[in-house]
């Protein structure tokens, strides 16, 4: 360890001195500060000491890279500065004391999607692939023929077969990979009720029953727009009063408000209910109300709000500024998806295609997924090299490029803010382009790049427009955000952004 005695010197002289460290750690390759006083830090003369290999912030801690020696390096510090070593947890405890409000909110939304990453993955890409099977109509393999009759579109368009319709293997593998579609996505409100429970230091096993009963077989489905906008659903009759049975199958933030209001009760109905009987009526009182104001108040204000989404996207798409209201829905996508209101669209596009055979709509839903991913590729490209963060983009970027973003959204951009900003932006302009130049498509198709499949031929040029905008934008000013430490994490710091690899 001599070989450090000078270098944990220099570094304790160049971080600020031993006062200005509020606590410190270490992983597996980096030293991890909470400084008092990031500013503090003299970051190149840090970078010139021998031992460390970079320097960067993240969630509010200072991290210098040593390398496989950290051990070692740390142990020889701790005896230079006289400063003891803390859990990782009251690292990151320290660490929000120099975070802003939207840094905290981004780091609770990535302790509660952390545990979700692995499933979130895999299952993006088996929707993805099933996209390809039962969903992308091939012309190669012919018109697809139903009962002896071959099949084509109200308005005379041939239907032609997918690779389910003509191989009874890939269907069998289509209709079986839908299993772990559906546990994975649909109910994804079990995971994430069991996620903030754990986050809150709260009953999880409450947490999954919350989650169960957001998505129990008893409630319409989500997905079922037209029948839940239409009234066709049923209800919980108390005499005087009724509830709507509607699910939240799939849907993110009603989940997260739940999951938040039954660890807030059950914590303050521990303080107040004597030990002795806690066993029994915290969880009663805990899970019951929360179960009931998941249905009585969240649901309809959820409903609610989608019902005014579909009024003005039927109301943008028909203006005189229809061009502008591109530019909106397609940057404010995204967030739809985090809300679970973008289910809303389905209904919109439908009833476009009865009324005109066609629907500009959906594109611009095609076109966000694509920007999405290109945001995520955007940060593959910057960190090259960085094998974990890989096992989670490059996945991401795959299940994105062939419609499903719940990966790249909860595992890379909403993580790290600023790629989800580029991605609005650049799906943004290409919703724009796309319904300036009256692109359609003949229905809601597979998003991502396989969308161009369902793009009525002569809008072709425009989408592919369309589309390049929605690759490029997204890597460029997710590149560029980084490099200028626009609404990174080490913003409003004078630490440089992590160098490629690190």
């Amino acid at each position: 360890m001599a070989d450090f005695k000078t270098d944990a010197k220099e570094l304790l002289d160049a971080i600020g001195g031993k006062e200005n460290v509020n606590a410190v750690t270490h992983c597996a390759t980096r030293m991890r500060f909470v400084l008092d006083d990031p500013s503090g830090a003299d970051v190149k003369r840090i970078e010139d000491i021998p031992s460390v290999k970079g320097t960067f912030t993240q969630a509010g801690q200072f991290q210098v890279i040593i390398g496989n020696r950290v051990a070692d390096f740390y142990n020889e510090f701790s005896d230079v500065s006289g400063l003891e070593g803390v859990s990782k947890d009251d690292v990151k405890k320290a660490s929000t004391q120099n975070m802003n409000w939207l840094q905290r909110l981004m780091g609770a939304l990535a302790e509660i999607f952390t545990p979700l990453i692995p499933a979130i993955i895999i299952g993006g890409l088996i929707l993805g692939f099933r996209n390809i099977l039962g969903e992308v109509q091939i012309q190669a393999l012919g018109q697809l023929v139903i009962d002896g009759v071959p099949q084509v579109t109200e308005s005379g368009r041939t239907i032609y077969n997918t690779i389910a319709n003509v191989s009874p293997f890939w269907a069998g593998v289509n209709d079986f990979l839908w299993l772990p579609g559906e546990a994975i996505f649909h109910f994804l409100p079990v995971g994430i009720a069991w996620s903030v429970t754990r986050k809150m230091g709260t009953t999880q096993i409450l947490g999954i029953v919350l989650g169960l009963t957001l998505v129990s077989p008893q409630l319409a489905n989500a997905y079922g727009v037209e029948d839940i906008l239409a009234g066709d659903i049923g209800q919980w009759d108390f005499g005087f009063f009724q509830l709507d049975k509607i699910g939240y199958q799939a849907q993110v933030i009603p989940a997260m408000m739940a999951g938040f209001l039954l660890a807030y009760l059950e914590k303050w109905l521990r303080k107040v209910i004597p030990e002795a009987i806690s066993m029994i009526f915290v969880p009663l009182f805990a899970l019951i109300p929360t179960i009931f104001i998941a249905h009585a108040v969240i649901g309809p204000i959820g409903w609610t709000l989608g019902t005014w989404l579909s009024t003005a996207v039927n109301w943008g798409l028909s203006g005189s500024f229809n061009w502008l209201f591109g530019f909106i829905f397609g940057g404010l996508y995204a967030p739809l998806v985090i809300t679970g209101l973008h289910h809303m669209t389905n209904a919109i596009d439908l009833q476009l295609v009865a009324e005109f055979e066609q629907t500009t709509l959906w594109p611009m839903i095609a076109l966000s997924n694509i920007a999405q991913g290109s945001a995520v590729l955007g940060m593959i490209i910057m960190h090259w090299g960085d094998k974990k963060e890989e096992q989670v983009s490059i996945p991401a970027t795959i299940s994105a490029y062939l419609g499903v973003t719940e990966p790249a959204l909860f595992g890379i951009n909403i993580k790290f803010v600023y790629p989800f900003v580029a991605g609005m932006i650049g799906s943004a302009f290409a919703g724009m382009i796309s319904v300036s130049m009256g692109v359609a498509s003949f229905n809601i198709g597979v998003g991502g790049l396989p969308g161009i499949l369902s793009i009525i031929p002569q809008h072709y040029l425009g989408f592919l427009i369309a589309m390049a905008v929605a690759i490029v934008v997204p890597i460029v000013l997710t590149i560029f955000f980084e490099k200028k430490g626009i609404l990174t994490k080490w913003e409003n710091t004078n630490l440089p952004v992590p160098k490629l690899g690190q």
